[in-house]
C-alpha cells in the first residue's frame, strides 16, 4: 500500500545551489557592467557553484547524480514526443529533458563565466593576462572577441532559463505537483505504482 507523504528528494546543497545560482545569475546580468565590481563577484560565485555542483553529480545523493538523470539523446527526445502527447512518465528526480537542461545550463553557465573571467584578463595588469595574451586573445580584437562570446553565453544561458521555467511549469500542471515548492522543501510525494518506472 502507498502513501502519498511527501519524502525528501533534493538534497540541502542541490536547493541551496539552485537558489544561489539564480541569484548569482540575474545579478551578474542585470548590472552589467554599471556596476562592474558586483558583476564580476557574482560571476565568481557562479563559476564556484557550477564548480562544486559538478563534483555534486558525482558524489552528492541519489537524485543529485549524474548517472540518475543524464540520459541518452534518444531517450530525451522520446520522453520529450510523451510530454507533448500528454503521456509522460513521472520521475521522482529529473525526468530525460529535465536531466538534459541540467547539463545545457551548466555547460552554458561555466562557459559565460570562464569567459568573463578571460575578459577580465585580457586587461593589462590582471592576473590571468599572460594566460590571456598566450591565447592570442589580448589587444582589442581578442578583447572584443572575448566579450561578445561572453554577452553570447549569457544571453543563451537566459533562454535557457526560460525553456527551464516553462519546462517546470509544464510538467507541474502534467503532474499536479508543485516543482517550485519541491526545489524548496526538497520533498515531493512519492511515485504511485502506476507511476513506477519501469
Amino acid at each position: 500500500m502507498t502513501t502519498d507523504n511527501p519524502i525528501t528528494v533534493w538534497d540541502r546543497f542541490v536547493r541551496l545551489f539552485h537558489w544561489l545560482l539564480v541569484a548569482a545569475f540575474f545579478t551578474a546580468y542585470l548590472v552589467e557592467d554599471d556596476w562592474l565590481g558586483v558583476h564580476v563577484w557574482a560571476g565568481y560565485l557562479v563559476f564556484s557553484l557550477v564548480v562544486l555542483r559538478l563534483a555534486w553529480g558525482f558524489v552528492g545523493s541519489r537524485h543529485a547524480r549524474f548517472t540518475d538523470f543524464v540520459r541518452r539523446p534518444v531517450e530525451v527526445l522520446g520522453y520529450l514526443t510523451s510530454a507533448l502527447a500528454g503521456r509522460a512518465r513521472r520521475y521522482l528526480g529529473h525526468n530525460p529533458t529535465g536531466g538534459a537542461m541540467v547539463i545545457a545550463l551548466i555547460g552554458s553557465l561555466l562557459s559565460t563565466a570562464v569567459l568573463g573571467m578571460l575578459l577580465l584578463g585580457s586587461e593589462p595588469g590582471n592576473a590571468l593576462y599572460g594566460f590571456v595574451g598566450g591565447l592570442g586573445l589580448d589587444g582589442e580584437a581578442g578583447e572584443e572577441a572575448l566579450e561578445e562570446t561572453h554577452e553570447f553565453f549569457a544571453n543563451f544561458t537566459l533562454a535557457l532559463v526560460g525553456l527551464h521555467v516553462a519546462g517546470v511549469l509544464f510538467s507541474s500542471l502534467a503532474h499536479r505537483e508543485n516543482l517550485v515548492r519541491a526545489m524548496i522543501t526538497g520533498r515531493k510525494r512519492p511515485n504511485r505504482p502506476e507511476e513506477e518506472q519501469a
